[in-house]
């Protein structure tokens, strides 16, 4: 059964860090390198808004059903954005990996490819998941590439599903990823990081 836990997790050149209060104005920096909070199929915090978005993070680990990370850069220390595992359901060891963006520096950079073999590999081989699941926004087509480069197979979409800042309401795609297809995954993914750029 899952038993998920604060953890740091790192591998240049990041590191995985539990939230916190303390991440607020790095977090602010990071939304700021492209105003991604203008971007309707996120979940980007405006800049007041970043206090209440990591208290209601907390307030979901407190409750057991997420988990959240900010994402530093290893070598300096800068906050580069956020990721989470979310919708823990321990009685059938499924989580899902969410809530992830990065300041728009370090996009289609190594950044995200690192931090998901480093939370695909603590889901399945630290916490024993047997599944591990992804949901976007049907527009957001960046994040379905992503996605779908890690690995994951596309589940479906749940239609009329959940409301977007602009109170338009999104259908969400779905996506997963099983224990018996991560030692395959995991070989990909390494090979991406080691690939000469």
């Amino acid at each position: 059964m899952l038993n998920v836990q604060p953890v740091t997790l790192a591998q240049a050149p990041v590191r995985l860090v539990p939230l916190t209060l303390a991440h607020e104005a790095g977090l602010k920096a990071a939304a700021a390198d492209g105003e991604l909070w203008t971007l309707r199929v996120t979940s980007v915090p405006e800049p007041e808004q970043t206090r209440t978005y990591i208290e209601a993070a907390l307030a979901g680990q407190a409750a057991g059903h997420r988990l959240p990370f900010a994402v530093l850069d290893s070598a300096s220390g800068r906050v580069l954005g956020s990721t989470s595992y979310h919708d823990i359901v321990p009685g059938i060891d499924r989580l899902e990996i969410g809530y992830t963006w990065y300041a728009r520096s370090v996009q289609r950079s190594a950044v995200n490819t690192t931090a998901k073999l480093l939370l695909l590999t603590h889901a399945f081989e630290t916490l024993g998941a047997q599944l591990v699941g992804w949901r976007t926004d049907n527009y957001n087509f960046a994040s379905q590439r992503a996605i779908e480069r890690l690995g994951a197979k596309k589940d479906g979409v749940l239609r009329h599903h959940a409301l977007r800042r602009d109170g338009t309401v999104r259908d969400t795609v779905m996506y997963s990823l099983t224990a018996g297809e991560w030692p395959e995954v995991k070989a990909h993914l390494s090979w991406l990081l080691a690939r000469p750029r």
